[in-house]
């Protein structure tokens, strides 16, 4: 159904975590609030399904009881190269497991519970910035907004709209990855998430909620490209190689007919504002995912942002100094995490440096700490 001309405080594009998290945060302050997103709750989305314990609190204080879930809580990690050497370590702060499929549809009906407009199945097709204010033209009809935020996520029409630079610029090591995910059933600990490196690729395997386990791997486009465009021939040729994968990949049931996939994922540098948009989540910046932290940046983002565009919608300062002071805290907060990511994202890719390293961190196990530190950050 078209919604034409409609006028809100804040406009959100994207209702993942980040934009979910911003929305509930803003409407619960009494703002009218619209959330623009393509797909239609609840639904599958490419992602690790991990998130760092740091997010607890704050996940919990938007009214989603995690304690009350009977969640997987995980305290392990085990590294493996793609000869099969295994690294084992312990996670500081630890996390927890949950579907996007639950946890995004969960936060949504908070968001509409705080008389958030959520638009399913809506797809902007163009922002547009004038006289201090915002039209957004979608596939529901026209609306504006005194702000704007886009939280659409790792690559959108916008992004080409926009000419971003990790757009135009995709033929390097950190750009044109393709993810894949499936939910099975397999025997692993409930309490351990594992990283099983290949060639120019890594799969992460962690428990979520019933007696499910989430699946999931990246690699860069060339490997699948070498492989047909077929990722039955990518596992058995390449994800098979490393032996805790092929066992893992043998024995498992898989829980519904064909993977979720993206594609042209980049990890190059990104900007958090663009035409007076702020960014958040991935279309912000994303974390390299053997990093475990995405979601939890992404949601820690929207805390951060929520808080500067109270104060610009109630008047303390002027859209200037709300993008500024976005851009400052959120670099802040994140860049060197992402830093670091991309360093990590090179050693793993050529199978005699991921074997290589791999054999160094378990020679040298305050690497392996100094490296999940330097890559999660603190409650917040």
């Amino acid at each position: 159904m078209k919604e034409n001309n409609h006028q809100f405080d804040v406009t959100i594009i994207g209702g993942g975590l980040a934009g979910l998290a911003l929305a509930i945060q803003l409407g619960s302050k009494g703002y009218s609030i619209a959330l623009c997103e393509k797909e239609e709750y609840p639904f599958h989305k490419v992602c690790g399904e991990y998130i760092s314990m740091e997010s607890w609190n704050f996940i919990e204080s938007l009214g989603l009881p995690l304690s009350s879930m009977n969640l997987p809580l995980i305290k392990n990690l085990v590294v493996t190269a793609p000869n099969g050497n295994k690294l084992t370590a312990k996670l500081p702060l630890g996390g927890f497991g949950i579907s996007r499929y639950t946890i995004d549809e969960a936060l949504k009906n908070i968001a509409v519970s705080h008389n958030v407009t959520v638009c399913e199945k809506c797809k902007v097709e163009d922002v547009i910035f004038e006289e201090e204010g915002f039209k957004i033209h979608t596939s529901c009809g026209d609306f504006t907004s005194k702000l704007c935020c886009g939280s659409y996520g790792k690559r959108s029409n916008l992004d080409i709209k926009w000419k971003r630079y990790f757009v135009s610029h995709k033929n390097n090591k950190l750009s044109n990855y393709v993810g894949v995910k499936y939910h099975i059933k397999t025997i692993f600990a409930d309490d351990t998430i594992a990283l099983h490196n290949f060639k120019n690729g890594y799969c992460g395997i962690s428990k979520i909620e019933g007696d499910k386990y989430c699946l999931c791997y990246l690699t860069n486009a060339a490997n699948l490209k070498e492989n047909d465009n077929s990722i039955e021939e990518l596992e058995k040729n390449i994800l098979r190689q490393n032996p805790h994968l092929k066992t893992i990949l043998d024995g498992c049931e898989h829980l519904y007919p064909a993977p979720v996939t993206i594609s042209q994922i980049s990890f190059s540098h990104k900007t958090q504002v663009e035409n007076h948009v702020l960014l958040l989540g991935d279309a912000a910046g994303s974390i390299t995912p053997l990093c475990g932290n995405g979601m939890s940046m992404a949601l820690h983002a929207s805390k951060i942002a929520a808080l500067l565009i109270l104060d610009f919608l109630s008047e303390k300062y002027d859209r200037t100094t709300l993008e500024k002071n976005y851009q400052k805290q959120w670099k802040q907060l994140f860049a060197k995490r992402l830093f670091i990511g991309r360093m990590i994202q090179h050693l793993f890719g050529e199978k005699w440096v991921t074997n290589l390293f791999v054999q160094v961190m378990k020679l040298m196990p305050w690497v392996t700490r100094l490296l999940i530190k330097q890559t999660h950050g603190k409650p917040f």
